[in-house]
């Protein structure tokens, strides 16, 4: 969720003010309601923090020097506390000497703040958790911080990534990981932390990705990785090979709207990679055979948000390719109800960050289980593609906006990959069907390049529906997930109650809320349930209902129900996901930008949930 950054060089000409607040605006995305830095100054911590947008940090501190080598930095995601700016981090302890920001949540943090204002008197300012970290590791201290955040550590329950620094030390940085992402960057004479990558690539291409319950002590000419024990471990050097401009706008008023465009690309990508010259698929880095795929009795999908909606439509994918039962499930509930899973299960992983604590949690309890795990993630080197027995990328790129777009249609890439590789491997897909659905897949990113042309149609349409509160979308089959993603979208960054829903639940309640000028937005690309779609549209029209349907080119009869329609290129049903769903993005988009939403940084939301 929350952002860090912290920075240590020996150069007078390189201003860690600077470099930590360049590298929190790469992070904006991670957390925003607030933001603030450290700095030691001369051997005292200085600290400036203010609620809101990092602009309001930056105003704070205009015409302050701040001159200094060393200091940590932090953009927040409330968990505890409202955001204002005493909640804000960095947080310290009470005589101002030790200095945290942290990332996660510390669950047993009222235990520990009442044993600190029992036995050393300790007032608290805040309300957040993270306060307390700073307290602790001021009590243990005695001139050796690293020593002084192991003790710390050892008392506090639950996820977390810390970044530490003290007035006596200003030449030391440490940090400690715990299912939170956090890495390190190596520079020439100075060196970093951060939550991710992007707040980096400005300055380095080599960076240590930090594990679980390892800490890392960072000087502007070392960098040291210990484990629980203490005992300093070696780590190969990541070098990251994709650049900073990925991550810039590029022109466009938004990330989403950059992102939306570059899908053809992160669809192309991500299937050409894999196709060989026999047109055979290989699925680089994943090692199933046909022993192992065969011995499977079930798949379980799990993830959260946008991608489980990806896992929606992979359980169809997989179940009518492959002939596996499927069960997919969000994360959060997946881990607390004790699931079937057993050695003969393949566990797939969806999560764009590969950070997404749930999944992660899910995904540990399912290994423990004796499942297969299988991750589709986008960021190499996260989390969950390390602790993956199998780890497919989705090669969508750097994906900044809140809201998803480019990596849930490389999911959903992944899972016709997935799908056919295993159907075919099963001898479930003959060579003409196995060829054609390949053909049809070949062709989807010339499709969206043609239907992304719809754009300024889509644009006009938004400007004659925005100022509505509520809608409603349904579908059939793969249609009703893709609904969901839709509806997510919508809601996410316009901030209008969207709700979607399997078009046959209609009459089982639903359609009591239905009434003149609803918006209804109606997916009929599925050509074996066309016609009943038609009559879900009949059934809200008859209500009052206003109705956008999204159809294929040669579905025009839908014409006669729907007040307006979207049309989508022609296809085979099962890929239709793939493009109906880029409508409904940018419908989405243009809503918001319609509302005067800010876009990419939704309100209460962040890019990578690394809390419960």
């Amino acid at each position: 969720m929350c952002g860090i950054v912290g920075y240590v060089g020996n150069s007078a000409a390189r201003d860690a003010k600077d470099i930590i607040i360049d590298g929190l605006k790469k992070l904006e995305y991670r957390g925003y309601d607030s933001a603030g830095i450290a700095l030691n100054i001369d051997g005292e911590l200085q600290i400036r923090k203010h609620v809101g947008r990092i602009a309001n940090l930056e105003n704070l501190i205009a015409g302050e020097t701040l001159a200094s080598r060393i200091g940590i930095g932090h953009t927040r995601w409330a968990t505890h506390g409202a955001p204002s700016d005493v909640n804000s981090h960095p947080h310290c302890n009470s005589n101002e000497t030790i200095a945290v920001v942290h990332n996660g949540i510390i669950e047993n943090y009222v235990e520990i703040k009442e044993w600190l204002a029992k036995e050393y008197g300790i007032t608290f300012k805040s309300e957040t958790d993270t306060e307390v970290i700073a307290h602790l590791i001021g009590i243990y201290y005695d001139g050796d911080l690293q020593d002084a955040v192991y003790k710390a550590v050892e008392k506090m329950r639950g996820a977390y990534a810390i970044g530490v620094v003290a007035a006596a030390e200003p030449d030391k940085i440490v940090a400690v990981r715990k299912d939170a992402p956090l890495i390190a960057g190596l520079g020439e004479d100075c060196n970093f932390i951060a939550s991710d990558i992007p707040a980096l690539l400005k300055h380095v291409r080599k960076i240590y990705l930090i594990e679980n319950n390892e800490t890392v002590v960072i000087k502007s000419d070392s960098v040291k990785i210990y484990n629980a024990e203490r005992k300093e471990i070696k780590r190969d050097v990541f070098h990251v090979t994709w650049d900073a401009e990925s991550a810039e706008k590029e022109g466009y008023e938004h990330f989403m709207l950059k992102e939306i465009h570059e899908q053809p690309k992160g669809l192309y990508e991500t299937l050409t990679r894999r196709i060989e010259e026999d047109g055979s698929i290989k699925l680089d880095g994943i090692n199933l055979s046909k022993e192992d795929i065969e011995n499977f009795d079930k798949v379980f999908i799990v993830a959260c948000g946008t991608a489980y909606h990806a896992g929606l439509v992979g359980k169809f994918v997989i179940e009518n390719l492959a002939k596996i039962p499927v069960e997919i499930d969000v994360a959060s509930e997946f881990r607390y109800r004790d699931p079937f899973v057993n050695e003969r299960t393949l566990f797939i992983a969806i999560s764009q960050s590969g950070e997404t604590l749930d999944t992660l949690a899910a995904l540990r309890e399912a290994k423990r289980k004796g499942a297969r795990i299988l991750s589709v993630v986008n960021v190499v080197g996260s989390s969950v593609a390390r602790e993956s027995d199998d780890v497919f990328y989705t090669w969508a790129g750097p994906e900044i906006a809140v809201a998803s777009t480019k990596a849930y249609t490389t999911q959903l890439m992944c899972m016709y990959l997935i799908g056919l590789y295993m159907g075919r491997t099963r001898g479930i897909l003959d060579e003409e069907r196995y060829t054609n659905y390949l053909k049809e897949l070949k062709e989807i990113p010339d499709k969206l390049k043609e239907l992304l042309k719809k754009e300024n149609e889509i644009h006009d349409l938004a400007k004659e529906i925005y100022k509505k509160e509520q809608v409603f979308f349904i579908g059939r089959g793969s249609d009703a997930g893709v609904s969901y993603e839709g509806s997510l979208k919508l809601k996410e960054i316009s901030y209008i109650n969207s709700f979607a829903i399997a078009a046959g639940e209609l009459k089982h309640g639903t359609i009591a809320l239905i009434e003149k000028d609803t918006l209804v937005i109606a997916l009929a690309t599925q050509e074996k349930l066309y016609e009943k779609m038609l009559s879900n549209i009949q059934e809200v029209k008859a209500r009052g209902a206003y109705v956008i349907g999204i159809a294929k080119e040669n579905n025009t009869e839908i014409e006669k129900q729907a007040d307006r329609v979207i049309y989508i290129p022609n296809c085979i049903d099962e890929i239709s996901p793939l493009l109906s769903v880029v409508p409904l993005q940018i419908l989405a988009y243009y809503i918001a930008r319609e509302r005067g939403c800010d876009i990419d940084k939704p309100k209460n939301l962040a890019k990578s949930v690394t809390v419960e």
